[in-house]
């Protein structure tokens, strides 16, 4: 695999580092799991909008730059060196702007992706239910027909920065009698709408970074279904392989966390090396970073080619989030009881990015459909199993 950038792409690095190295903000932004910090993060947003930076793989036409994804892995690498805000629309610009690109009509494509890429419209999921996490096919909320609307009726939960979102993305029974898999439609749902009530669920940090979601004879127009009526499962399978493939959660994240970890380590190296398997873990924690990278960049080679993400999108949601893992663990382990301080104890220092980041990391093997199941998808197609 040849690693020689073009001088294009050396070109849009230089350009991206010296934008991020003028325009970052000196002081870090409130977390966006509060009101004050989604509200910092959408402006933020909208200053990567203005400069054609938000999604520089889209079209322009749609709000993008119309790079490639090679020049999207160098963004991200040089984003996430700089030290740049997380992203807060992850829900609409990762996992629902490319659905939407592959199964949007042309309407609904003009109407909501330029308003995503500048963070006018802010997404929330709605996969899970009460009765229906990894699991999606169990879902049972309901999407009737009635003449050009549907009615929505039920329950999600777990849905993430919800209770500030404009609107929900998510799966919904529209036949009744159906069972499983089938009868499911992909429905865009603006959360303003009458009968949608949304409760904070609060997390581990004291956050209100989830909601639950309840639908009372929501009604939302027909034109607001992405792809056919009752192939909701074939959709969001093409998103859901968008969060656990490539997009989500790309290389430079990653590197960026490994480089972290490196320097926590030399700066209390005295203490930490004592124990050997420390050392090692940092070593692994590197490699891994750099391995996933490496992957990536042949991953988009193969689709630059005509190829798609298909089932290894299972394997790639269980590298990054048990590599992740890994690393906030490694990180504690050097931290010792520095690392349980939160944000605003005195002297936290490093520890409470660091926990912060352990408490999010630990979710990994969970969301985006549990590990043990993508170990199970894997299993299924080495031995030559049908799809469900």
């Amino acid at each position: 695999m040849d690693l020689a950038y073009t001088p294009k792409q050396r070109a849009f690095r230089a350009e991206v580092r010296a934008w991020l190295a003028d325009n970052v903000p000196a002081k870090p932004l409130a977390s966006y799991d509060t009101q004050e910090g989604f509200e910092q993060h959408r402006e933020w947003e909208r200053r990567l909008f203005d400069h054609r930076l938000s999604m520089v793989m889209w079209p322009e036409a749609l709000g993008g730059r119309g790079c490639d994804l090679i020049e999207w892995l160098i963004f991200e690498e040089e984003y996430y060196a700089s030290g740049a805000p997380l992203r807060v629309n992850q829900n609409g610009q990762l996992l629902l702007g490319p659905t939407l690109m592959e199964f949007g009509t042309e309407a609904q494509k003009q109407r909501f992706l330029p308003r995503m890429a500048a963070s006018e419209d802010m997404w929330a999921q709605g996969w899970s239910e009460p009765n229906a996490g990894s699991d999606m096919a169990a879902i049972t909320s309901k999407a009737i027909r009635d003449g050009n609307e549907y009615v929505l009726n039920g329950q999600k939960t777990w849905s993430t920065r919800a209770i500030y979102a404009d609107w929900l993305f998510g799966l919904f029974r529209s036949d009744p009698a159906s069972s499983r898999h089938h009868g499911l439609s992909f429905v865009l749902v603006p959360l303003d709408a009458p009968g949608v009530t949304i409760r904070p669920i609060r997390a581990l940090n004291g956050k209100e970074a989830f909601a639950e979601i309840f639908f009372d004879d929501v009604r939302v127009p027909v034109e607001n279904r992405v792809g056919e009526e009752g192939q909701g499962w074939h959709v969001a399978m093409a998103t859901a392989g968008f969060e656990r493939g490539l997009l989500l959660r790309s290389p430079g994240r990653f590197q960026h966390t490994a480089r972290r970890l490196v320097a926590l380590y030399q700066a209390h190296r005295e203490a930490a090396g004592r124990d050997p398997t420390i050392r090692e873990a940092v070593c692994e924690s590197w490699m891994g970073a750099e391995a996933y990278s490496l992957a990536a960049y042949h991953t988009v080679g193969r689709l630059a080619k005509g190829a798609r993400i298909g089932d290894e999108a299972s394997t790639n949601k269980i590298v990054w989030s048990e590599l992740d893992l890994k690393m906030h663990e490694t990180a504690m382990r050097i931290l010792g009881a520095r690392g349980e301080l939160v944000a605003e104890a005195p002297d936290a220092e490093d520890g409470a990015s660091w926990l912060e980041g352990f408490l999010f990391a630990q979710a990994g093997p969970i969301y985006a459909g549990t590990n043990e199941i993508q170990r199970n998808i894997i299993a299924e197609r080495m031995l030559g199993l049908p799809k469900a």
